[in-house]
């Protein structure tokens, strides 16, 4: 028996789609809803249901027919309708009656538990916090199998991708609990507590990033709240404030508050849901939290919640509420309104760099731009209104601000001891990244390698991403940034050792950095350094992984460091891998450790022969395989060693009707990306092109010339690929082609000028 699922998502603009209505987030209404559904399916929506009845309709089917009490004013975008067959758990917290629905199998197996003890928590936490009361009877969170996003704060019926409410109480990780935590608290964050979005909602989409910045920032706090070990500083400033800063630097980049006419001018509302408004949005108020202190923030988040229930509010009447609660106390004293500061971070666009002189004290600020593109040096004096919290010699300093282009202070100048250093936007207190002169860098360097412990984590992980970021765009040298890297033996974070990672191993870049110059050095350098973590972790994936259930970084980012210990072979990462695959082998019941299933498949499979392949490949195409196994083992299949080997996966890979069809692209590319497989797998497409053609056209081609292009030196490997793309494709896309490798090229002599000046570095540097 099949079963049917109904869910609606009317953010932004479908509630029109629906019924008749003026669908814009201003014009607020009560709704009365009535559902007529088959009667063995159970219909909810943003309200509770007041009666249900049955009625049949002219051929004697037997319908049921639900209605809705009647809705609060809210917006059309969150009205919602669920028509599910499925079960429910529920507990009362406060009068609030929480009901969380899954499929029967999910609900009787106990997968939704973990949602359920923590959604009241965290409704109470922030109603606490913010001093409102929820005015809705009943919350209804659903798990939905197939949700396009990842969730939509309906008022009262809230939707949820399955595996954002699924936790299975066997899994001793942190990291599921972690992640629903946090996908919870953000939906709850506009439900209950800031009403954001709910009971306040913007005046029209430009002020999104509103609801959702507030929503961002709510959700670490609700989080850490119910998961008290997971580190809120550290957690936000990996997941939230570094992925954006690497986004927010072209000059096309939106900024958070739009004026109306140019989104209603220009694109379409589904593009304001992205990272800008997210990330950046929570950056931004971690920072004016930062500022104003907690207290004051939340007192100024209260009232503006009272004055603005149930009806439109934009960013200006947030700063105005925070501006009477500044004006009302005399610790904290600002250098400009909060609104002048404020509109400076969301009205324009980017974020700036400062750059120090240490030796006069003086600070400069600009937008951080790529100063390799010709096109970004146009002049442009942007300035912002920045707070920079900063220490000296390991003793905190009193909050400064910085709101011209550049400005001196005289307490920022350094004597001539070595010992005498300062640091910037200490545990991230501003949206920025910041360019040290040489002389502090030498002296941090310095300090890192003698008592890394002396900075904060938070600021050692800022220091390097950094670094790397303006070396990428061309404030630093990248030997500036390696010096950086000396003191990593004494580095245990994990999370900052993945930074390191990211920027020296990327991992689409793997191949191209197996080069003769560049691998023996690099592989000596950093094995060096990375052995006290690597044997730290090692011995619990050896003893007692368990142990690590509450190290929410080694569930992120082991794999990283144990697959770049690998690749870089390390001896005893390699024996691992084998030990533990050869186990799997022995006994299907075993599990691998997940935190690292991925490195020891690759590389039980590269270390092994015939025998560890094919039982992978058995493993594969077994029916009961789940799906994340079966992701898993099709890329750890490419990672065999010997070129017959990888042939034999292709050839299967076409052949083979157990594949489902979109595969077989997969493989290929799988196999492009790997040193010894890019010629082999590119072989194979040029004889096989006829095959591949008819099945997957041109995106094939489109995907195998952007990993093959990673590989291309030189004018004669162009030509090689230019005379077969010439011979498969139409002519207007031949010229798009021949462009984008002579810009494939030329990127790559660019990373060959790099690699060459890390060599030299290493070369140097190798036996300190």
């Amino acid at each position: 028996s099949c079963s049917m699922l109904i869910a609606s998502l009317l953010e932004p603009t479908y509630a029109r789609t629906v019924y008749p209505c003026f669908d814009e987030p201003a014009m607020k209404a009560t709704f009365n809803i009535r559902i007529i559904h088959d009667p063995s399916y159970v219909a909810l929506s943003n309200m509770p249901a007041i009666d249900v009845s049955e009625r049949k309709d002219e051929n004697g089917s037997l319908w049921t027919v639900t209605t809705f009490n009647t809705s609060l004013r809210m917006s059309t975008y969150l009205t919602a309708f669920v028509i599910c067959d499925f079960d429910y758990v529920t507990r009362t917290e406060r009068g609030n009656e929480i009901r969380i629905w899954a499929r029967k199998e999910s609900v009787k197996n106990g997968y939704v538990d973990y949602a359920l003890n923590i959604t009241g928590q965290i409704f109470s936490f922030l109603e606490d916090l913010l001093n409102v009361s929820y005015p809705l009877p009943k919350t209804d969170l659903v798990a939905l199998p197939d949700f396009g996003a990842g969730a939509m704060e309906n008022w009262g019926l809230m939707t949820f991708q399955e595996s954002s409410l699924m936790y299975i109480p066997s899994d001793k990780f942190t990291i599921r609990k972690a992640m629903i935590a946090i996908i919870v608290s953000h939906e709850l964050g506009h439900q209950a507590c800031e009403w954001f979005g709910n009971l306040v909602t913007m005046n029209w989409w430009n002020d999104l990033w509103l609801n959702e910045g507030l929503a961002s920032y709510f959700e670490y706090l609700g989080a850490t709240f119910v998961e008290p070990k997971l580190s809120l500083d550290k957690i936000f400033y990996d997941n939230v404030v570094q992925p954006v800063l690497r986004e927010d630097n072209e000059i096309e980049v939106r900024s958070l508050s739009e004026s109306e006419d140019k989104i209603k001018g220009s694109f379409s509302f589904l593009s304001l849901f992205d990272s800008i408004t997210y990330n950046k949005g929570a950056s931004i108020t971690w920072m004016l939290s930062g500022f104003l202190s907690e207290k004051l923030f939340i007192r100024a988040l209260r009232s503006y919640l009272k004055e603005f229930a149930f009806s439109n509010a934009n960013q200006d009447d947030l700063w105005t509420h925070i501006q009477m609660v500044l004006d009302a106390q005399d610790e904290i004293h600002l250098p400009a309104s909060v609104k002048k500061i404020m509109d400076s971070w969301t009205c324009q666009n980017g974020f700036p760099v400062l750059t120090l002189n240490l030796t006069t004290g003086t600070i400069s600020q600009e937008q951080f731009l790529n100063k390799r593109n010709e096109n970004s040096t146009d002049v442009n004096n942007k300035t912002w209104i920045i707070p920079i919290s900063w220490m000296r010699n390991g003793s905190s300093q009193p909050l400064m601000w910085l709101d011209k282009s550049s400005k001196m202070f005289p307490e920022m100048q350094v004597s001539e001891s070595e010992y005498d250093w300062i640091l910037l936007n200490v545990n991230f207190s501003g949206y920025y990244r910041v360019n040290y002169d040489q002389l502090n860098l030498k002296r941090l360097a310095r300090l890192l390698e003698n008592d890394p412990k002396a900075i904060p984590a938070v600021s050692r992980f800022q220091l390097i991403d950094d670094v790397f970021a303006l070396t990428q765009f061309g404030y630093l040298q990248i030997e500036t940034a390696l010096e950086l890297t000396k003191y990593l033996a004494r580095e245990d974070e994990l999370f900052i050792w993945n930074v390191v990672l990211l920027n020296l191993v990327p991992e689409n870049l793997e191949s191209t950095l197996k080069h003769y110059e560049v691998y023996p050095l690099l592989k000596k350098y950093l094995l060096k350094r990375m052995l006290p973590i690597y044997d730290y972790y090692a011995g619990f994936i050896r003893q007692n992984v368990d142990a690590l259930e509450d190290d929410y970084f080694a569930q992120v980012y082991l794999e990283k460091l144990f697959a770049t210990a690998c690749w870089m072979g390390l001896q005893d990462c390699l024996n691992l891998s084998s030990e533990l695959y050869n186990k799997w082998m022995d006994n299907l019941e075993y599990k691998i450790p997940f935190l690292i299933r991925r490195t020891v498949c690759c590389y039980g499979i590269a270390v092994g022969s015939d025998k560890e392949w094919n039982f992978a490949w058995e493993v594969y195409n077994r029916t009961d395989s789940t799906k994340e196994d079966k992701d898993i083992l099709l890329s750890a299949l490419s990672c065999a060693k010997e070129s017959w080997l990888l042939y034999r996966y292709l050839q299967y890979g076409l052949s083979d009707t157990i594949l489902s069809s979109n595969c077989t692209s997969v493989i290929i590319l799988y196999v492009m990306t790997k040193d010894i497989g890019h010629r082999i797998a590119w072989e194979f497409v040029t004889e096989n092109w006829p095959l591949l053609r008819e099945r997957y056209g041109k995106e094939l081609l489109h995907d195998v010339l952007k990993v093959l292009g990673r590989f291309v030196n030189t004018d004669v490997q162009i030509q090689e690929l230019q005379v077969f793309y010439n011979a498969t494709l139409e002519e207007d896309e031949r010229l798009a082609t021949t462009l984008l490798l002579e810009f494939t090229k030329f990127e790559n002599m660019e990373r060959r000028e790099l690699l060459i000046k890390i060599a030299n570095w290493l070369q140097k540097n190798e036996d300190d």
